[in-house]
């Protein structure tokens, strides 16, 4: 048995940040517990550029930026242990860890919970069908590709067009893989136009559009997907000997759940306030463990801005996250954070982020508490379904946290 001031668990971007935020102001040891090989996450096999931007201001490949957040984290004064995975509570705050060292409890004064997320696979999108070989992830894809240079087929059709979608696009040109489709069931290609615009240069076919595949055939190779118009119920047969399932996330949040945290049904991750606490006593959660799913700098700045809560709690006890519920309405989805707090403070990156199923250019959001209307604003920046759109954290900052819920609404 162990004990330490502040155990992160993830040493993805978010972990990693949180891990070099508060190492040089805790008196003990921060902990980072991973359980691959090598910190770092999703960008150490992710071996293009676009990684960087916001945190530390740069422009750098996946696995570049895992080293510098490793490096950064090292150098602050965390302890980075890796191939360490946690496998449930033994207490308050006390995980049970499982190593190639053993079996051993850690004792921390504070949690950060940092797991991140992960896409769905074939079987859980249910899409019916033979079992054959050459059926990926995109994170199954880059660890074949950049990890281990193996050879994918000559044939892709990529399902979903969100970001991570584009960079599967990448993965197999390297792989010398020709990309022939990319199907999204949304009516427009979700990830940015930027993104959109380069990487179709990159493709071999079509974008296809408010359509789904509905088949998967081959067996002991892939050979074909069946996809099919969802307007008009059109159907078409792909010919292919790789099939990539993109996007989908859904946080890791087993530990999270197992900790009897609260969690939020549309997200499905931990609900916490600005501050990012959870519902349990010196339990914190960042990055996509919180929602589904932003882009690594965008979880490594949560990393950074837990910091101010978590030293809080260290040196005073704050209470856990308590306050007026944010709930959002349809076609939004989800809202983080899910509370305006009696301990106040501002969101991460002052955002509130919301999740929807409809496309609006110009958007206007309006939030109301008690019949009373708290805020209206506009963005010039559309909400989009399939990506993170983020509002002000001022529309909901005036709330009353001991009143009745806020509700936030598209106008």
């Amino acid at each position: 048995m162990s004990r330490v001031a502040v155990a992160v668990v993830g040493g993805g971007p978010s972990g990693l940040a949180a891990a070099a935020a508060l190492a040089p102001h805790v008196d003990g040891q921060v902990l980072v517990l991973e359980r691959e090989p090598q910190t770092g996450g999703i960008p150490r096999h992710s071996d293009h550029l676009g990684y960087g931007i916001r945190d530390l201001k740069r422009f750098v490949s996946g696995p570049a930026y895992a080293r510098r957040l490793t490096d950064m984290a090292r150098d602050a004064g965390a302890v980075l242990e890796t191939e360490a995975m946690v496998t449930g509570w033994a207490g308050e705050r006390s995980l049970r860890v499982t190593s190639p060292r053993g079996v051993r409890t850690v004792t921390a004064d504070a949690v950060v919970l940092a797991t991140g997320a992960r896409e769905r696979p074939r079987p859980a999108r249910l899409i019916p069908g033979d079992r054959p070989d050459g059926v990926y992830t995109t994170g199954q894809l880059q660890n074949l590709v950049h990890l281990h240079h193996r050879a994918v087929g000559e044939r892709a059709v990529i399902v979903g067009a969100e970001l991570v979608s584009w960079s599967a696009v990448l993965t197999l040109r390297d792989a010398g893989c020709a990309t022939v489709a990319m199907v999204s069931a949304y009516p427009r290609a979700e990830a940015y136009a930027a993104f959109r615009a380069g990487g179709r240069l990159l493709m071999d076919g079509p974008v296809l559009t408010d359509s789904r595949v509905v088949g998967l055939h081959g067996k002991d190779r892939v050979h074909s997907v069946t996809v099919e118009h969802r307007s008009t119920g059109r159907r078409r047969e792909i010919a292919c000997d790789t099939v990539v399932f993109t996007g989908d996330w859904i946080p890791d949040h087993e530990l999270a759940r197992t900790g009897g945290l609260t969690i939020d049904p549309g997200t499905r991750g931990p609900m916490v306030d600005a501050g990012l606490r959870t519902s349990r006593t010196g339990v914190f959660a960042v990055g996509n463990l919180l929602h589904p799913v932003d882009t690594a700098d965008g979880a490594a700045l949560d990393g950074h801005h837990v910091a101010a809560a978590a030293l809080s709690w260290l040196s005073s006890g704050t209470a856990p996250a308590k306050g007026a519920r944010i709930r959002a309405l349809a076609p939004l989805r989800w809202v983080v954070p899910q509370l305006v707090s009696t301990l106040g403070g501002t969101a991460s990156r002052g955002d509130l982020l919301l999740w929807t199923d409809e496309y609006r250019r110009l958007p206007r959001l309006r939030a109301v508490q008690d019949g009373r209307v708290l805020a209206t604003k506009r963005t010039s920046w559309p909400a989009a379904p399939g990506r993170i759109y983020r509002a002000p954290w001022s529309l909901v900052a005036g709330a009353d946290p001991t009143a009745g819920d806020v509700t936030v609404a598209l106008l």
